[in-house]
């Protein structure tokens, strides 16, 4: 498929801990996303805010700023009201909403939601037929606003450019974003997420990243993409090894995480979306944003 009708721009924020905030802070945090010039702000869905009422919200309090759902569950509903929900904000907010959609995790699907998760990707292969031929009787947005899905591996990358318009990967690497272009084409839309640690001391910056990556650590579909990049179990040990770490986070000054962000986008990314880690959650991470936009948007 071609690249979404909405465009995200080079750079975006991920924003998972944005359900930690009340509304009128969530509303601020998007505002300030959009004044210093991010093309979208990426939303995640867990346990948390529904992401189409909280996406809808987010761009209401907004002019420009794109919203995309990194990652909406599939198995959280039905294909339908996948299509509905989509349908629904995109023809509210026109090509300002992106649908990004995943096959989450075992301890999500199965042990939090009840689902059987025995055949994830051939769920994903029939939930898109399903979605395609969805019954929708509302008025809906004047074209189409594509969807990209999370992939990490070669069968959902090739889904992703053949039956989506494009892929959002999470926890990876500029190495990771060179495959995930060979395998897509040079057509479909890629847009990785970069966990990033605003601090020069290599302690301080480890300890704060292996915090972050702790629980990815354990779920299958993340070691199982590190181990095609070359790692090993040994790279798990202790939380994460300093090469998995700094491969995984990029730390340092905003300079040298706009490096990092720059691999990706040689790798042949389109938009990189930068996801701030640090030992608050309660707040926005205005500084550190402020400090990402002087050097991403120069």
């Amino acid at each position: 498929m071609a690249l979404p009708r909405v465009d995200i721009g080079r750079y975006g924020i991920w924003y998972g801990m944005i359900d930690a905030l009340g509304s009128p802070d969530a509303r601020a945090a998007a505002r300030l996303v959009e004044e210093l010039g991010f093309g979208a702000l990426w939303i995640a869905e867990a346990v948390g805010r529904d992401p189409f009422a909280s996406a809808a919200v987010l761009l209401a309090a907004t002019d420009e700023l794109t919203v995309a759902t990194g990652i909406a569950n599939i198995y959280a509903r039905d294909p339908m009201t996948m299509a509905a929900g989509q349908r629904t904000v995109a023809e509210a907010f026109p090509q300002r909403f992106l649908l990004g959609m995943g096959v989450s995790h075992g301890h999500l699907v199965a042990g939090v939601r009840k689902h059987d998760y025995s055949k994830p990707y051939s769920y994903m292969v029939e939930y898109l037929q399903r979605m395609d031929s969805a019954i929708y009787m509302a008025k809906g947005p004047d074209e189409d606003p594509g969807r990209v899905l999370a992939a990490l591996g070669p069968k959902m990358l090739e889904l992703a450019a053949t039956e989506a318009n494009g892929a959002h990967p999470y926890f990876t690497t500029p190495e990771h974003t060179r495959i995930a272009r060979e395998a897509m084409g040079p057509n479909a839309l890629l847009a990785p997420e970069q966990m990033v640690v605003l601090s020069t001391d290599a302690d301080e910056a480890r300890r704060i990243g292996r915090a972050g990556m702790k629980i990815y650590l354990g779920l299958p579909n993340y070691f199982n993409n590190l181990l095609r990049l070359g790692f090993d179990e040994s790279d798990r040990d202790n939380g994460g090894s300093d090469r998995l770490v700094d491969a995984i986070v990029a730390w340092g000054t905003p300079d040298q995480i706009a490096e990092r962000v720059a691999q990706h986008h040689d790798a042949g990314a389109d938009h990189v979306c930068v996801q701030v880690l640090r030992d608050d959650f309660t707040t926005a991470p205005a500084a550190e944003w402020r400090a990402l936009a002087s050097v991403l948007m120069s």
